[in-house]
């Protein structure tokens, strides 16, 4: 019998734990022995069948120099599942990163559904979040201007519940039948296949001036939350309306949001740049650190719920998923939280194989009808059938359901489940525990009424394109709409059609004419175009300080990394206080020095964790430099160095400075003093310690001219 290995969900059934000889002497192709199996605690290497292999170095040949023979079935084995290793990548949210983990509900929604995710306190329920980017491929970078994807699979005891959203409450189309052209457009361009994981391109904003309703999006698109410092930093949203249904059949609409333990940070956008050629990897990495060191991230549950009667009474249709409910009007009810605290063991298998879809539901949830929530119950299915290779994808562990299930579905590509019994249908009479369906315990939908008209026609009242966006802008700090402004003038000077330009000005005057103004001054356009027509009159809504990211930041180093640089002879005694210090307030320390391996003027050897040339400070949330004199007057003459500071300074970060650096450096890099740049003296270091818990905003207008 084969012998149960350690994985529950491994695939494998037959785990050959026999050695090979103690002695093996056969020669390799090139001369080198086969090293001998120490102790016998290597696992023989075997084909898929659970064959033993002897030699996997050589394939197969007819004479020592002869062709490679047909009957060679470890070779064939080998090379055809290499050949398959890489199944078609995600059409959008293809680059991820994901981890388990476990939600637990703290207050009951038992008045309002039946769902036990959602009734049962004190439960930790296993879950699987994966967070990824939209437009780029799988081999893209982590750190563009992107939207991010943030799906959780909850895997309840009533079965997989998928709450598949991103990190902006809105989305940029409002009918589903619009989604492949949106995505048409934001893709590489198809004649010349670029850019890559970008929006700043003319078939982009071609379709977004000819399309008012993507407009709100496009503006949380531009502003920071689309260049997150970290994934374990960003907010999730469900987007659209879901419906609870308590056990008196009586349903209630419901919003769902994620909010981050953390706070909401981003970075600005030289830094989200610069990121990107100093590691691709930025947001998986800082992840997976953070999760190996022992940090387990967490957000906060939280819903909005309303009524009929209550939507009724919003300027704006709910079920448009280009519009938010703010906060201010209906507040959140913080209900659970999610707790992330293990890498996948696996990528590919978990990570890349996960299958979300929004039509995964438990019984006490139901769907509205937002007419782009529909057609995703359709794509998100069909798109696993092509992606995994059939129908059976759910049986792969990472999307199989942890509790008891049972269905009637036979065969079909990739069957791993060799059901018994005769019995492939319902209802049966030939079997006693044949499955049967459940009136009592089964899912039941939402009884509603709608007016039995067939047509493709939009509601009037998704007609209002501009009110939410002006809402949007309006409601965030001078600094953040600055923000804005900027990144709408570099990804309009991307574009090289003028009227597509000029399209985009005319509806952004709907939004704020200064807005308006300020995009044109920035690309050199003297004369505005007419304001875009317009069938309904723009609210001016009032502002929710809820939409900002700055107004909103959490003051703390918890999370967040900083960066100390030594060299040769640099004062361990400053070093050691400034690591304590940070360390004590949340943060993970980093030593940078010239090289990898440097003695402090104690004679101790830290361990450096990144060599000067190829650790930019744009890795770090807040610096410290402690060098001596002589290292600091050659590290002048050091262009890594000098932008080391020039980086921080220009990211808004806080600096700690000993004298070498100050004398030296700082000059170089044009770094000023202010509040956020300070000593090394024993006195300053709560002062700096305080000054790395945020960003220094008030220096912006002193290092880079924002539109």
């Amino acid at each position: 019998m084969s012998k149960p290995t350690d994985n529950p969900n491994t695939l494998d059934t037959c785990p050959m734990q026999a050695q090979l000889p103690a002695k093996a002497t056969e020669q390799t192709g090139n001369g080198a022995e086969l090293h001998q199996q120490a102790g016998g605690t290597h696992p023989a290497l075997t084909t898929q069948q659970g064959l033993i292999i002897a030699d996997n170095q050589n394939s197969l040949t007819a004479g020592k120099k002869g062709p490679t023979l047909l009957e060679d079935f470890i070779l064939r084995e080998k090379i055809t599942h290499f050949d398959h290793e890489r199944i078609p990548e995600r059409v959008v949210h293809a680059r991820g990163s994901a981890a388990h983990g476990y939600f637990e509900l703290t207050d009951s929604l038992a008045d309002f559904t039946t769902a036990e995710i959602l009734t049962q306190t004190g439960v930790q329920t296993p879950v699987f979040c994966r967070f990824s980017t939209v437009a780029g491929g799988a081999g893209s970078v982590d750190t563009p201007r992107d939207i991010r994807g943030f799906a959780v699979k909850f895997y309840t005891q009533q079965g997989n519940w998928d709450l598949v959203g991103n990190n902006t409450p809105v989305f940029f189309i409002q009918d589903a039948i619009k989604f492949p052209d949106l995505i048409h457009a934001v893709k590489m361009e198809p004649d010349r296949g670029y850019p890559q994981a970008a929006s700043a391109h003319d078939t982009f904003w071609d379709f977004i001036s000819l399309s008012p309703e993507t407009l709100h999006n496009v503006l949380w698109a531009m502003s920071d939350r689309a260049i997150p410092r970290s994934l374990r930093m960003m907010e999730g949203f469900g987007i659209h309306s879901f419906r609870l249904i308590n056990k008196d059949g009586k349903s209630t609409f419901v919003k769902f949001h994620w909010r981050p333990k953390l706070g909401i940070q981003s970075t600005v956008w030289d830094e989200a740049v610069k990121l990107q050629g100093a590691d691709n990897d930025f947001h998986r990495r800082d992840f997976f650190e953070a999760l190996q060191n022992g940090g387990a991230p967490e957000w906060e549950f939280a819903v909005q719920l309303f009524t009929e009667e209550d939507a009724a009474k919003f300027p704006f249709d709910h079920l448009d998923a280009t519009k938010l409910i703010p906060e201010e009007l209906v507040p959140l009810r913080v209900i659970g939280k999610m707790v992330l605290n293990r890498w996948p063991d696996n990528f590919f298998a978990e990570t890349e194989q996960v299958a979300f879809c929004p039509a995964n539901v438990v019984p006490g949830i139901d769907f509205s009808n937002d007419p782009l929530l529909q057609g995703r119950l359709f794509s998100y299915l069909d798109t696993q059938l092509s992606r995994l290779g059939g129908p059976n994808f759910a049986q792969i562990p990472v999307n199989a359901p942890k509790c008891p299930f049972h269905s009637t579905q036979r065969d079909g590509h990739m069957q791993m489940r060799p059901q018994k019994g005769r019995v492939a249908y319902e209802p049966s009479s030939l079997e006693a525990n044949s499955p049967r369906e459940s009136q009592a315990l089964g899912f039941r939908h939402a009884a509603q009424i709608d007016d039995g008209q067939k047509g493709r026609i939009r509601p009037e009242s998704f007609a209002d394109h501009y009110s939410q966006p002006r809402q949007f802008f309006k409601s965030q700090t001078p600094i953040e709409q600055a923000h804005i402004a900027s990144a709408l003038v570099f990804e309009l000077s991307k574009v090289e059609t003028g009227h597509v330009q000029m399209a985009v000005l005319a509806q952004l005057q709907h939004v704020d004419m200064d807005l308006a103004k300020r995009v044109a001054a920035g690309l050199g356009i003297k004369t505005l175009p007419p304001a875009a027509p317009n069938s309904v009159p723009v609210l001016d809504l009032p502002p929710s300080p809820a939409l900002q990211i700055i107004g909103k930041m959490k003051p703390t180093l918890e999370g967040r990394t900083v960066g100390i640089l030594v060299a040769e002879g640099s004062k361990q005694a400053d070093v050691q206080r400034f690591k304590e210090a940070a360390e004590q307030a949340g943060a993970t320390v980093k030593l940078v020095a010239p090289k990898r391996y440097i003695a402090l003027d104690d004679g101790s050897q830290p361990v450096i964790n990144g060599q000067l040339a190829g650790t930019p400070s744009v890795l770090f949330d807040a610096v410290v430099s402690i060098i001596s004199m002589e290292e600091a007057e050659k590290l002048a003459k050091d262009g890594a160095a000098i932008d080391w500071f020039k980086d921080a300074f220009g990211h808004l970060k806080a600096i700690a400075a000993c004298p070498a650096t100050d004398k030296f450096l700082l000059p170089k890099a044009n770094v000023t003093k202010d509040a956020g740049v300070t000593t090394t003296d024993a006195g300053d270091v709560a002062t700096f310690i305080e000054a790395a818990k945020t960003r220094q905003w008030d220096r912006e207008p002193k290092v880079r001219t924002l539109a």
